[in-house]
């Protein structure tokens, strides 16, 4: 009697495949160090190019607050920007940023309380601190205004008065090359993980086969003779 061949082994168990479970705690965590990263980025460049590129760019001129006389809106420390204006354009209620002296480098940011005509008929603008009781003396003159404040940033005067001449250039190139390199190495390694989770996720369509030996069954043989 000839038997089939009976194959004793069971059909191969299948790996054990990530679950859920497993997965989406990563896969969460991972987005979300993305995203603040990306935030991050964004937030040093915003500031970069507030401090330095805008000013550069629009004709402003960047300024440290150092002392408590413009408090609360501008306490010591903030960065802030000015432009040039026309004399005629400033009124009562601008701040604005003036020499001490005409031709002397030194400045006071200070907002304008009033403004009057002298005898040869140049305006003049009386100044004061937000913080101080009394007006500033003497009046300042048209040819000592440096500009009218466009936007402050609090606390960043401090890096502002860090940089200076070309160690200003030097790190602006130094953080954007940096910045850059950050922004390309995070884009890198997120498509690198999503491609590594998609490469590790189980077809569900396929279903493992095993292929069973053929084996022919025996025909029993005829043993009588043929009749005459």
């Amino acid at each position: 009697m000839t038997e089939q061949p009976h194959n004793a082994t069971g059909p191969a168990s299948e790996p054990d495949s990530p679950t859920a479970d497993d997965t989406t705690p990563h896969s969460f965590l991972h987005h979300l160090w993305q995203a603040v990263s990306w935030l991050l980025l964004a937030a040093a460049f915003a500031i970069l190019f507030a401090a330095i590129v805008v000013p550069k760019i629009a004709g402003g001129q960047p300024y440290t607050v150092l002392t408590g006389s413009m408090r609360p809106d501008y306490p010591p420390g903030s960065l802030i920007v000015v432009k040039q204006q026309p004399a005629d354009t400033l009124g009562v209620g601008d701040v604005i940023t003036y020499q001490i002296r005409s031709g002397d480098p030194e400045v006071v940011t200070h907002r304008i309380v009033e403004v009057t005509r002298a005898d040869d008929s140049d305006v003049r603008f009386i100044t004061k601190g937000d913080a101080n009781n009394v007006v500033d003396a003497p009046a300042v003159r048209a040819v000592q205004v440096r500009g009218r404040l466009w936007y402050s940033i609090p606390y960043l005067g401090y890096v502002n008065t860090w940089f200076s001449g070309n160690r200003r250039t030097i790190v602006v190139f130094v953080i954007a090359g940096a910045l850059f390199a950050y922004g390309a190495w995070q884009f890198y390694t997120g498509i690198r993980e999503d491609r590594k989770q998609d490469g590790e996720t189980p077809n569900v369509d396929e279903t493992p086969t095993e292929r069973l030996p053929v084996v022919a069954a025996a025909s029993p043989t005829s043993t009588e003779g043929e009749n005459r």
